[in-house]
This record gives structure tokens, C-alpha cells and sequence, in this order.
């Protein structure tokens, strides 16, 4: 008990390199990277570490998904960006929604996913308005011809310290990217999906943990882990999964520019979906783990 309550302890408190609290250093932190090629180090991107040695090994990909269409938000970079090249590798295509600023990332993810390959549809945009969701919904609708997969995975994350630190707009553009887009683009792609489709939701641990850094993210993930739970009960009639992901500490961009471009390590923890638990690597946890699941999920959970 005593070792389970220091592991929690680190994980709700985390601690700089120079042993500060995180939230006391914000005047030395670096300048935070907002794209994938100012990260370091390099995420990998199709490569799977092989057990018990340090060596990695290529994804052997087996049509999972042929001929399936799918939708991801946040496709640019990050864990959408590893979902995307492994979704095309299994055979789908896809259409990546992202923010115009990181058109780079996005153009990126293209290359990568055609050198697999694979076809890819840039949808360029803020999903934080109802009307934008709408829009890239009806265009990958257009372009792939229907949308068997839905992810909804983009997302707004700003360290606080306090909760008085937190300003209003900072509360709002997380929630509406956060939760708010999950809901506009998930209803207006209802229409699109048939039977045997399914919509998978990023949650994050730090909804089942409670980070004091991230009092808005851990509530806006918290309201995701809801939604999921309660469209899946009402999805099931009509044959089409809902499940979420709830990631641990991952090394993307948005990790990078919360922690000022520091990878830290953290303690083992358990990710919990919706309707499955899914148990991960000790430690920082590799974007192909993440796309695997997601793929996971697409093709092996049943409805209950």
C-alpha cells in the first residue's frame, strides 16, 4: 500500500529536473514545440521494439482494415499521426484533420503514409467550432465516400499550477477541443456510418489520476470516458462500436511542449477504455503501442 501511494504521489506530483514542482519553473522553461520535427528525441513511426532487447523492428501490416474509410482528428502528428500510417498500412484510407498552423506535420504525415503505400485527404482547420466539424465531416464523407471509422483524437492541453491560474478562455478552448469536438463531429458523422462501423474516442489516464497541473484536461478527458460509455449503450442497436483509448505519458508534441521539451519518465499505469482495460508498457509508453490498440479496437471488439 505504502509503495502504491508513492507511485501515485509521482505521478499527481510531478517534479522537475532541478526539483521543482512542476507549475514553479514556468520562467525557465524553454520554448515549447508545437510540430513533430522540434521534437526530440525522434518519435518512431513504424517500427515495434522487439522484447527484451533495445532493437526495433519494422510493423508487418496484414489488410486489417481494406477498403475501409476513416476519419481522424489531430491526424498531423502524435498518436493521430501513428494511427494514420498504421490504419493505411492495414489498408484503409484516410483523411487527417488538423490545425493550419501544422500544415508541416500534416503534409509530413501524408509522405509518410504514401511511402506505405496509402492514400491520405488534409483537411485543414479548428475542430473547436461546431461549424468547422461539420465541414470536414461532409468533405471526408465526400472524398473517401463514407466513413467507416471515426477517431476522435485532437486535442488542448496547457500546464496550471493553481486553479486560479487558469483563465477563462484557457477552460473553454479545452473543453470545446477537448469534448466539444468529439460531440459535432461524432453527430454529424452518424449519418455516414453504417453498421459494423465504429468510433474510437482518446481519453486520457489523467482522467482516472487526477493531475493537479491539468484540472481542465482531466475534466474535459473524464467527460470523453463518459461520453464513450454512454453512446456506446446507445450505439449498439444500430451495430456500431464505441470505444476510447486513454492514454499514458506518450512522447508527442503536445507532451513536448508541456513538459518544455524534457522527456520524463513516469511510473507503470493501466489504460482503461470505455468498455475494455488494456495494460502497457512500463514507462513511457510508445506511439505504436497506442496505434495497435486503436486498430485493436477496429477490428476485434465486439459489441456487448
Amino acid at each position: 500500500m505504502e509503495k502504491a501511494k508513492e507511485v501515485a504521489h509521482k505521478i499527481t506530483h510531478p517534479v522537475s529536473s532541478s526539483g521543482t514542482a512542476k507549475g514553479e519553473e514556468h520562467e525557465q522553461q524553454p520554448v515549447k514545440p508545437s510540430l513533430e520535427r522540434d521534437v526530440e528525441p525522434k518519435p518512431t513511426k513504424v517500427h515495434l521494439p522487439v522484447a527484451g532487447t533495445e532493437e526495433k523492428c519494422l510493423y508487418s501490416p496484414s489488410e486489417k482494415l481494406r477498403g475501409k474509410r476513416a476519419l481522424i482528428t489531430g491526424g498531423d502528428s502524435g498518436i493521430g499521426r501513428a494511427v494514420a500510417i498504421l490504419f493505411a498500412m492495414e489498408g484503409a484510407r484516410v483523411a487527417i484533420a488538423y490545425l493550419p498552423a501544422e500544415e508541416e506535420d500534416a503534409k509530413h504525415t501524408r509522405e509518410q503514409i504514401e511511402k506505405n503505400g496509402g492514400q491520405a485527404i488534409l483537411l485543414p482547420g479548428d475542430v473547436s467550432t461546431a461549424r468547422h466539424c461539420r465541414e470536414i465531416v461532409d468533405r471526408a464523407a465526400s472524398e473517401l465516400g463514407g466513413i467507416d471509422i471515426l477517431v476522435n483524437n485532437a486535442a488542448y492541453r496547457e500546464e496550471k499550477a493553481d486553479i486560479a491560474d487558469i483563465t477563462d478562455e484557457q477552460w473553454y478552448t479545452t473543453f470545446r477541443t477537448n469534448i466539444d469536438a468529439s460531440f459535432h463531429i461524432t453527430k454529424a458523422a452518424l449519418p455516414h456510418i453504417p453498421a459494423g462501423g465504429s468510433i474510437i474516442n482518446s481519453t486520457s489516464v489523467d482522467a482516472y489520476i487526477g493531475v493537479p497541473t491539468r484540472v481542465d484536461y482531466a475534466a474535459s478527458k473524464g467527460a470523453i470516458v463518459a461520453f464513450t460509455r454512454a453512446l456506446s449503450n446507445q450505439l449498439v442497436k444500430r451495430g456500431i462500436r464505441v470505444n476510447a483509448v486513454a492514454a499514458g505519458p506518450t512522447w508527442t508534441p503536445m507532451l513536448a511542449a508541456a513538459t518544455g521539451g524534457t522527456r520524463r519518465r513516469l511510473q507503470r499505469r493501466e489504460a482503461r477504455t470505455g468498455l475494455v482495460i488494456i495494460r502497457l508498457w512500463t514507462g513511457w509508453v510508445s506511439r505504436a503501442r497506442w496505434r495497435r490498440a486503436m486498430c485493436f479496437l477496429r477490428v476485434v471488439i465486439r459489441s456487448l
